[in-house]
This record gives C-alpha cells, sequence and structure tokens, in this order.
C-alpha cells in the first residue's frame, strides 16, 4: 500500500471508533438531561412528590410583576395540585414528563413543547416514569398572587396515562 492509502485507511478507521464511542455515550446518557441553570433547591413535600428541584431565573419586582425560573423533576417526580392567580406557561427545555388540568386527559410533553395554564385552573406537572423533565416556568402578573398548593398527585392519578 502506498503511504497515502495507509493514511486514509488510518483516518477513517479512527472516524469509525469515535463514532462508536458517541453512539455508546449516548445510550448510556439517554436518560441525563442537557440543564442550563443550576439544578436548584431541593422542593418540599408540601409542593413536590420525589426529587424536584426549583431556581428563580426572575424575581417578582413591582415594575415587571413577572416571575419566571426553572424546575428540574426527577422520573416519577411531580408537582402536587395547584393553580396560579394568573395562569403560568411552562416551556419544556428537556426530557419527557406530564401535565394535566383537572378533569382532562393527561398531555405527554417533550423538549420544545409551550404549555399554557390558564388562571385559577387545578393542574400539575412532572416528569414521566423513566426520564427526567426540566421546564422553565413563567408567571405573569404576580401582583395578583402567584400560586396556591394543594394535595398531592396520586400514584392512581399519576399512573392513568
Amino acid at each position: 500500500m502506498t503511504p497515502a492509502v495507509t493514511l486514509l485507511l488510518l483516518i477513517g478507521q479512527a472516524c469509525n471508533t469515535k463514532t462508536e464511542t458517541k453512539k455508546e455515550t449516548m445510550k448510556a446518557d439517554k436518560n441525563e438531561l442537557n440543564t442550563i441553570f443550576p439544578k436548584g433547591k431541593k422542593g418540599t413535600e408540601e409542593w413536590f412528590t420525589g426529587n424536584a428541584y426549583y431556581i428563580a431565573l426572575v424575581e417578582a419586582d413591582s415594575i415587571h410583576t413577572t416571575l419566571a425560573g426553572n424546575v428540574y423533576f426527577e422520573p416519577k417526580a411531580r408537582s402536587h395540585w395547584h393553580t396560579h392567580p394568573s395562569g403560568q406557561i411552562l416551556i419544556i427545555t428537556d426530557g419527557v414528563g406530564y401535565h394535566q388540568i383537572e378533569g382532562q386527559e393527561i398531555e405527554v410533553l417533550k423538549k420544545g413543547d409551550v404549555v399554557k395554564c390558564p388562571p385559577n385552573v387545578k393542574h400539575w406537572h412532572g416528569a414521566s416514569s423513566d426520564v427526567g423533565l426540566q421546564q422553565l416556568y413563567i408567571i405573569p402578573n404576580t401582583e395578583n398572587g402567584i400560586v396556591e398548593w394543594m394535595e398531592p398527585v396520586t400514584d392512581e392519578v399519576y399512573n392513568a396515562k
């Protein structure tokens, strides 16, 4: 073989090795989320079932009257039922999860989905059984209040999907 052919074969083999390693890494990390923001503080049992972490990104003030933050739900974690006086917007940044308005079917949430929770409507959201969920939350018109927490979402309700 000529030196040029040998060099091309070596480069091709190196590329294949990198591709295989990348595929293996992707398989191993398929349930890990790409985080954008710090994990934050662990949510209390008064608000969440399972492990959920939240961090405020935009604090409510009298000028913007909007609260925004990030919540990371580990698999099976979910919020309790709750309402927001002025509603809530969720932007799913990674993972797979669920959202349900009381009396309606559970919606599956995936990266890129946007959910508008109407004002004063009882709902919950959280991660799927196998994959975590990361979401941005936006709560407008905080002068009307932020959230009213209610009872936990039962396993029966969570598993009804």
